[in-house]
């Protein structure tokens, strides 16, 4: 859930979307206990060296770490690919991932506030990013009754967005993509007193240059100013793996204080920054998240203006 983008249906995507299916197919029909822990170890093993997002990950704890020896960055991009192969088939597994969620008892301040909006119809932005599996944490609070929209980034394969919808659609509440349409329908749902879910953590070109694990990171100020104009609850929220791979510890943290769009943001990515920082293997370090040689040119360029 992102920055919108452009579709692309070539016949280079129609194959990749066919290997796509074959692969979750075949997953699925194991059961659920085999199905994750296989497609963890094909991702870190296979599909990961294989489409370079191994090393993409590796690039990127090396711009926020440098000092990070060599053995630890090759296990974190191992562990971290591994927990990527993870979530991808349990998002393709609604139906099992819901029912392990009834076990999932969410903690943290913001489970009080959550409840007390939903009571007095005042509207809810969940915040997350691509930690842990983010869609596990709207799956334990869709067995407690909670509807949770979402408002998410079309995936660039459009064969493959098209399973990529319906699978989040499984879930419960209703998702939108990125766009004029989309957004009218996000923000109308939560006019209404609904709730819905945000994922903050990917580069947008246009957005505020703010800080991320240290380093200047172009991030949306869509989720505050959201915030701030419909007078939403704005709620850190999380799923972590826990120690046997297959559940998750799910924490709702004390929404953000009002205040303005860039300090709140700020303060979303430093709560992010928190959970990564603690447990590093489980953030998708695949993302671009940076981009710091697009950056350099783009301030370059705006400060020649």
């Amino acid at each position: 859930m992102g920055v919108s983008n452009a579709q692309s249906f070539t016949w280079r995507d129609w194959l990749t979307d066919r290997g796509a299916r074959g692969l979750i197919g075949l997953a699925r029909a194991l059961p659920y206990t085999a199905r994750v822990p296989m497609m963890g170890w094909l991702m870190r093993r296979v599909v990961g060296p294989l489409t370079g997002a191994r090393g993409r990950a590796l690039a990127n704890l090396a711009h926020v770490w440098p000092g990070l020896p060599d053995e630890r960055a090759n296990d974190l991009a191992n562990r971290m690919m591994e927990n990527v192969g993870r979530t991808l088939i349990e998002n393709y597994s609604t139906s099992d991932l819901l029912a392990r969620a009834e076990a999932w008892d969410p903690s943290g301040p913001g489970v009080a506030a959550l409840a007390e909006a939903q009571a007095t119809g005042r509207p809810v932005l969940l915040i997350t990013g691509h930690f842990g599996n983010y869609e596990a944490a709207r799956a334990a609070l869709t067995v407690r009754g909670y509807s949770i929209g979402g408002l998410y980034r079309p995936m660039n394969n459009g064969y493959f967005n098209r399973h990529y919808v319906a699978t989040m659609e499984s879930f419960g509440g209703p998702v939108f993509p990125r766009g004029p349409k989309g957004v009218g329908q996000f923000v109308r749902h939560l006019k209404s007193g609904g709730q819905g879910v945000l994922l903050t953590d990917q580069y947008f070109a246009a957005g505020e240059l703010l800080d991320f694990l240290g380093q200047p990171a172009p991030t949306s100020l869509s989720a505050a100013e959201m915030a701030l104009k419909y007078d939403a609850l704005l709620i850190p929220f999380y799923a972590r793996r826990l120690e046997g791979g297959l559940d998750f510890d799910v924490t709702l943290e004390a929404p953000i204080a009002h205040s303005d769009a860039k300090t709140m943001t700020q303060a979303l990515n430093d709560s992010l920054a928190a959970q990564v920082t603690q447990h590093p293997e489980q953030w998708f370090w695949i993302h671009r998240r940076w981009k710091p040689g697009r950056q350099a040119r783009y301030f370059r360029t705006a400060n020649e203006d």
